[in-house]
């Protein structure tokens, strides 16, 4: 290579760091605008067509399936009308936005008494969700198929709940859609609910709820024991991402609420240090919707 070639490579290399510089550590690393949001509380947040089409998500949960087991089953999308859902489950997807449902959550009536009854919930949301075919069970969407199953179980206890984790995953291959499973347990390790079924190594994904919970959430008093909180959860699941659950506005949980300065200066290069470190999660699109949380966060997460 001559003088001048020699030069212009040496040029080459220095803009392209100095771009990767001004583009800050995210993109440098290209670990970029991967946030999980919750949708379907409310009307005032807008349409799930609207959510996607904002560009600002990766993947968003259905909440909730407030009532399972036993028989029971309940899907409460509070504000919306359920035909309107499957189109615009189709668009989200055709913009390779996942769509996840969300069961349990912090009310509505939901357990699970034995394997058998893991067994019959799983095929229910299989046929009624994911693609499963049935000529009885109507399905609230239409012919649109969900991507997966989105744990967030805060009560009615933990038993079966690995069992429920290994049936749903047992309908993804065989010629079949992946079928997504994730989990949002709350921060402190381990999840009393979900411990047993993060146990399974099942979960592609584990959105940790850093929210009300004082114990482990970030504050300026409580770096370290944030720090050794998220480093457990990361260090204990390898094979799955995990994300940093967080409420979109100081109203949006009791506490745990981080502004977005904060989030970006101080806490994402804590969080991102870790291999499996998948982005952050969001409660929920009406409080992002709000704030504008997302938007302001997106180009470092």
């Amino acid at each position: 290579m001559g003088k001048m070639a020699s030069h212009l490579a040496l040029a080459a290399v220095y803009c392209a760091v100095v771009l990767l510089s001004s583009l800050g550590p995210a993109a440098a690393t290209g670990k970029t605008g991967r946030i999980t949001v919750y949708w379907g509380q409310t009307a005032s947040e807008g349409s799930l067509h609207k959510a996607c089409q904002s560009n600002l998500y990766s993947t968003v949960i259905l909440s909730f399936l407030t009532h399972f087991g036993g028989g029971r089953y309940k899907l409460d999308l509070t504000g919306h009308s359920w035909s309107a859902v499957g189109p615009d489950v189709k668009y989200c997807q055709s913009k390779n936005i996942l769509v996840l449902l969300a069961i349990g959550g912090g009310f509505g009536r939901y357990s699970l008494a034995s394997k058998a009854d893991a067994k019959a919930v799983a095929d229910h949301i299989w046929v009624v969700y994911l693609g499963g075919r049935s000529s009885t069970k109507p399905r609230p969407f239409g012919d649109a198929v969900l991507d997966g199953v989105d744990f967030d179980i805060e009560h009615g206890g933990s038993k079966h709940y690995n069992d429920l984790a290994r049936y749903l995953k047992g309908y993804s291959g065989k010629g079949r859609k992946k079928v997504w499973i994730t989990a949002a347990p709350q921060c402190p390790f381990p999840d009393r609910m979900l411990g047993q079924a993060l146990q399974t190594g099942l979960f592609d994904r584990i959105h940790v709820q850093f929210y009300n919970n004082p114990v482990c959430s970030y504050r300026a008093g409580n770096v370290e024991a944030f720090t050794r909180a998220w480093q457990k959860w990361t260090r204990s699941f390898p094979r799955s991402s995990v994300y940093l659950g967080l409420p979109a506005a100081r109203g949006a949980a009791g506490s745990g609420y981080v502004p977005p300065a904060t989030l970006v200066s101080k806490v994402l290069p804590i969080v991102r240090r870790s291999r499996n470190y998948g982005g952050i999660m969001l409660w929920s699109r009406y409080w992002d919707l709000q704030t504008g949380y997302s938007r302001a966060v997106k180009h470092a997460v």
